[in-house]
């Protein structure tokens, strides 16, 4: 319980101090997974005042094995053979395990389904995982079964030599049908969980992209379509570029802000405006992945459609263009 000593600290200092079996850091990721809480209320905000008299509870999750177990997750296998696996991954299925993920990842699911010796492929924490998609991004990933194609991939992957492209739905529609976005990418020094464009310091990142369709007046479009294709491949990347150039991607919690549907003149504009404003994820689909095969040594280039979430997305916004 905080005293008048106490009075307004940060509740991740106050904790530190009170708790000194535990890390500030620990602390931290403990309020983030909603840990701790005052009365009835969850507390998250590492930065929240501490009053006398306020009485917070942690509760520790049980910790998590070491090592992922296997877990029987449904799978869309693209291609397969003794070296790798392509996977059209769902959007909401985190690649791997970390803090507030444990488990229902698609590494769990790979060592369900390519058997335990999985776990000795690159290391235990992400075994065969040689690029991620980011948790609500769909599409095409790539995972190795052997070491030969880990270090085959990991090698293409850091010579930015493998083909990725994406389709994004993105508010309003650049100036540009075509461009390259470059700016050095790194933490944000506001927040620590977003990337950002710095003026200084980060990794050089470089995204090409394409205006396939807009959506709305031709003066001043509501949405577009846009491929994107990776010259290099930073954390969050796209959705930082397309930020950074003042298109922040349809549905994007992080990067981009909520939006109030526009009235629709019509049952179909308010259709689309609503399909736009109300779509629960990152409208971002890895629809392309090519890469030069460790054994074969032959290029292997696969495509996969839409999900259904993001073909009636874009079916909604293209009324948006019909008379």
């Amino acid at each position: 319980m905080a005293d008048e000593s106490h009075a307004g600290w940060r509740l991740d200092r106050f904790l530190a101090a009170t708790l000194p079996d535990f890390s500030r850091s620990r602390l931290q990721q403990l309020l983030e997974t909603g840990a701790v809480s005052l009365g009835e209320r969850t507390i998250k905000d590492a930065n929240h005042r501490v009053k006398p008299g306020d009485a917070f509870a942690l509760v520790v999750p049980p910790t998590a094995p070491a090592i992922p177990q296997g877990q029987d997750i449904p799978l869309t296998v693209i291609y397969e053979d003794k070296d790798l696996i392509v996977i059209d991954k769902p959007a909401g299925l985190v690649v791997h395990p970390a803090a507030g993920n444990p488990d229902g990842t698609l590494v769990n699911a790979l060592i369900a389904h390519c058997g335990a010796g999985m776990l000795s492929i690159g290391g235990e924490a992400r075994p065969g995982i040689v690029h991620r998609l980011d948790k609500d991004t769909s599409g095409l990933l790539v995972a190795a079964k052997s070491e030969r194609a880990m270090a085959s991939l990991a090698k293409q992957f850091a010579n930015h030599t493998i083909e990725r492209a994406y389709n994004a739905v993105v508010w309003g529609a650049p100036r540009d049908s075509t461009g390259l976005i470059e700016g050095q990418i790194g933490r944000s020094p506001f927040d620590r969980k977003r990337m950002t464009v710095l003026r200084t310091g980060g990794k050089r990142a470089a995204t090409r992209y394409k205006v396939l369709e807009k959506f709305g007046p031709a003066e001043r479009p509501f949405a577009s379509l846009i491929e994107c294709r990776l010259e290099t491949g930073r954390t969050h990347q796209i959705r930082v570029h397309l930020t950074h150039l003042g298109h922040p991607l349809i549905g994007d919690p992080q990067y981009g802000r909520a939006r109030a549907a526009p009235r629709g003149k019509t049952e179909a504009e308010t259709a689309a405006f609503t399909a736009a404003t109300e779509f629960p994820r990152q409208a971002l689909h890895a629809f392309v992945l090519g890469f030069q095969h460790p054994s074969l040594h032959k290029t292997m280039r696969f495509e996969t459609p839409w999900p259904a979430d993001f073909t009636a997305l874009v079916a909604a916004l293209r009324n948006l263009n019909s008379p």
